[in-house]
């Protein structure tokens, strides 16, 4: 697949699985509560969907190697597209709590894919401004997605919404199909062209074939420069360590913000969801630029702590004050925060696994860290429970506290094996 090509492509993707996920998000409870459920059921299909994201890496990973990039992304939009439809007509919890399973799936399975294609299209002198980009694209969803449930909510019925998540997905298919079609026929279609223009072509095909590997040669010998000895191995317990802990703090965010910001700041819906919105805009601004950012320095793990360290920072400011303004801006730092760390994580595993290993890895550090999405939360609630609501950030600052630390300790590591 050529990168530089298809991101664009890659880009709309990204927005629209995320806008759709967004979109649901905020009404899914609304929507479970209108079929009459109960709140045990309304947790276990919950439950659902994040043991679907545990579990979705791995095949995820395999299905791209086995069936490439245009069918890997098919197939998991058109899961993706299926499993959101299936809400709109669905009332059974069991088969609601299987759709969301393959949900989660899907959701973990499109991250995986689109990660891996960065990380093997790329190499040490783009790939953080490329996962900028598709940070970037993320971020316009989570803006966009709620703003366009909420208006829809107030319009029309609760399950129009799925129909439209659906949809965005079909599309988002149809492009990946039309696009890599357009682009095998380009480059196979020889059949009409007369005896000349065939030779041209293939020759044209020798010398871009001979400009590959002579790209790939170039990465290889940088990657030897950068070590020192050759590529240095990623530890994979300390890297799923750190994703761990920095997926739990955001499931702790993402889960308890708005309550604490109704409760305990005295705020309206209105105002909590706005912090919302200026975290994903400062994600959809900064990203490109903190990712061209780590390409440049060359130093992705201290990107990495710094944009934990901006994480914590949000905390500790809605922590200290209800002040809106303040609380803003602590968030539009946490948004920054939180593309430095995902640009730079990623592009620091593509630079520094071979080709063969990169998806598989991905794969395993994505499903590891739905594992610290599904049990932060519910540590949370017990310290929700047995003391406060303040616990719980405080709690969320230790989980940040000690990714920095990894972080910390795997950099001064990294660079001793350099020398």
């Amino acid at each position: 697949m050529e990168l530089r090509r298809n991101l664009p492509l890659l880009m709309s993707v990204c927005f629209l699985s995320q806008m759709g996920g967004f979109m649901i998000l905020p009404l899914f409870p609304l929507y479970i509560d209108q079929l009459g459920l109960s709140g045990w059921e309304m947790g276990l299909i919950f439950g659902m969907f994040y043991l679907g994201k545990v579990a979705g890496g791995l095949p995820a990973s395999a299905l791209y190697r086995q069936v490439g990039v245009k069918m890997s992304l098919v197939l998991m939009l058109l899961m993706f597209a299926i499993c959101t439809a299936g809400f709109a007509i669905a009332s059974a919890p069991l088969f609601l709590g299987v759709l969301r399973l393959m949900q989660g799936m899907a959701s973990t399975g499109l991250t995986v894919i689109v990660r891996s294609i960065i990380s093997d299209g790329g190499n040490m002198d783009n790939r953080g401004l490329y996962n900028g980009y598709i940070s970037s694209s993320e971020g316009g969803g989570m803006i966009l997605g709620p703003v366009i449930s909420g208006w829809l909510a107030l319009h029309v019925p609760l399950s129009v919404p799925f129909w439209l998540v659906a949809c965005c997905c079909l599309i988002a298919m149809v492009a990946v199909v039309g696009m890599q079609n357009e682009a095998t026929h380009k480059s196979s279609g020889l059949t009409r062209i007369p005896e000349v223009e065939d030779s041209e072509a293939l020759a044209s095909a020798s010398a871009d074939q001979a400009f590959r590997q002579e790209e790939n040669a170039q990465d290889h010998a940088s990657n030897k420069k950068t070590s020192g000895t050759g590529t240095i191995p990623i530890p994979l317990t300390g890297y799923i360590t750190v994703h761990v802990l920095e997926m739990s703090a955001y499931a702790v965010f993402l889960t308890y913000f708005a309550l604490y910001a109704t409760q305990i700041m005295q705020w309206d819906a209105f105002s909590a969801s706005l912090a919302f919105t200026v975290a994903g805009l400062s994600t959809l601004l900064a990203a490109p630029f903190v990712g061209f950012l780590s390409d440049r320095l060359g130093d992705r793990l201290l990107l990495c702590i710094l944009g934990m360290f901006l994480i914590g920072v949000e905390v500790v400011v809605f922590l200290s004050t209800a002040a809106h303004l303040w609380v803003y801006i602590g968030m539009f730092l946490g948004g920054i925060g939180g593309a430095c760390y995902m640009d730079s994580f990623f592009a620091h595993i593509g630079d520094h696994t071979p080709e063969a290993n990169r998806s598989p890895l991905i794969g395993k550090i994505v499903s590891s860290a739905e594992i610290g999405s599904m049990v932060s939360p519910l540590l949370a609630a017990l310290l929700m429970e047995t003391l406060s609501l303040y616990a719980v950030f405080i709690f969320n600052l230790l989980l940040i506290a000690a990714a920095i630390a990894v972080q910390a300790v795997m950099r001064s590591r990294y660079r001793v094996r350099q020398k």
